[in-house]
Parts: structure tokens; sequence; C-alpha cells
């Protein structure tokens, strides 16, 4: 009897050392994964910015960035494929130039300084110009490669710090004429490139590490699953559908990056 006791305490201590936190924050997380993983699916955006808020109330960025990041990575190899005849490749290119600049300065900031006070600056603008939009009004700076660029420099940087550097540049993104699928595939294929890129320099910062591994296994297959269903939502929508949608998603990442500000700043 003692030696079966005994063999079963040693199998849930090799399970346990192979959870990232307490078994409810896990189950919880898994949970968040299929849900930000079904917004990522839909709208080509959203992944990181519903993890990070989801898992705020018990790990930090420097815990759940990096492991959005290669979640980020794994989402967009999984889209890539359905998506790449429609990239809009004279938005890609000075984006990345952008993020090629502004990404180091971005994980560097998330090393060494707190990332409330933009986070909560950049949530609000974003929520703003999301209820705006939803409104219908359109702006008429265009789509120029100066605008495509400072988009890059700004999103790049808010990709390095924390996870509303998608949101900026789904936002301008929206502001354009693109059609549906060409506002999305040209996102996904963004997140990838840039999310391998913001992944390279926060190893070289030292915020890889066991746990970060750990996170990233765990939430995988829920997001993945919740990736399936949301490109089965985004087959069935139509233009106006997903434009309203996608506002939407911003409108509640935004509000949700306020809240999680805020708790943190007075927690």
């Amino acid at each position: 009897m003692s030696d079966t006791i005994s063999s079963h305490l040693e199998q849930w201590a090799t399970i346990a050392s192979l959870l990232p936190g307490p078994v409810p924050v896990v189950l919880y997380g898994m949970l968040v994964g299929i849900f930000a993983g079904f917004v990522r699916g839909f709208a080509g955006f959203g992944l990181s910015a519903f993890l990070v808020a989801g898992m705020s109330l018990w790990l930090s960025p420097q815990s759940i960035v990096p492991a959005a990041m290669m979640l980020e990575i794994l989402a967009s190899v999984s889209l890539l494929r359905s998506v790449w005849p429609h990239v809009s490749w004279h938005w890609i290119r000075p984006l990345i130039a952008g993020y090629a600049v502004s990404v180091p300065l971005g994980v560097w900031c998330l090393s060494v300084l707190p990332e409330q006070p933009l986070r909560l600056a950049v949530s609000t603008i974003i929520l703003a110009m999301a209820l705006t939009l939803l409104s219908g009004f359109r702006p008429g700076w265009g789509d120029g490669i100066g605008v495509r660029l400072g988009t890059g420099l700004v999103a790049g940087f808010m990709s390095g710090l924390s996870s509303v550097g998608g949101m900026v540049a789904a936002t301008m993104l929206f502001t354009t004429s693109l059609p549906a699928a060409r506002l999305r595939a040209t996102l996904i294929a963004l997140f990838f490139l840039s999310a391998s890129y913001a992944l390279i320099w926060a190893g070289q910062r030292g915020l890889i590490n066991r746990g970060t591994l750990l996170w990233a296994a765990w939430l995988g297959v829920p997001m993945l699953i919740g990736i399936m269903i949301g490109r089965r939502g985004f087959a069935r929508a139509s233009e106006s559908q997903f434009r309203r949608a996608m506002l939407g998603v911003l409108a509640a990442v935004a509000a949700m990056g306020m809240i999680r500000a805020l708790w943190v700043s007075f927690a």
C-alpha cells in the first residue's frame, strides 16, 4: 500500500513539475488561450493582447509576453499558408522596416522600465479610435509611405514592450481601403515576422526561461483549437460583419488593456 501511495505521489510530483503555475491558474490560462485563439483565427490579430490582459492578474509582463510571442509565431504558421496570396506587401515592407528599428527599444524598456503608464495611454487612444470608427468616421490621412513606416515604428515599439503593438497596426490598417481578406492576411504575415524578431531580442535580454516555454506549451493546443473555430467564423462573415467585429475586438482589447494597467497601478 505504501509503495502504491509513494508511486502516485511521485507521479503527481512529476506532473506538477511540468506545470508553469498552480493547476487552477493553468486551467484558466487554457480557457483564455481558446478565446484568444478564436479572436486570432477570425480577425487576424488580438492573440497577445488577450493573453497578456487575461493572465495579468497572476503573471508579470516579463513572464507572459515572451510566451505570447512564441504563440503568435505558432498561430501565424497555422494560418499563413491559407492567407499568403492575399498579403498586401506594399504595407508589409515599411511596417517591417519600422519594426526592425523600434522592437529592440521596446524589448529593452520591457526589461528595465514599468510598462503600465504607456500601456494605459496607448490603450485609451486605441479605444477612442475604435469607437470613433464604429460611428462611421473615416480619417483622410491615406496610406502613404510615411503613414506605413510611422505605423511600423510605433507598433514595433509597443510589440517589444507589451502586447498592444498589433492593435496599433490593426487600427491603422482598418482606416485603409484594404478588403477584409487582404487586411486579415497582412496582419497575420506581419505578426509572424514581428513576433519572430521580437522573440530573438527577448532571448538576448534574458526574458526567456523554463517558465516561458511551459506556458507556451500548455497554452498552444487550446489556442490552436480556438484558431480553428475562428477561421470557420471568418469564412462565414460578410465584409461589413468582419469590419464591425474587428472594431469590436479592437475596442474590447483596448478596454482590457486600460483595466489591466489601472489594476496593476493601484493594486
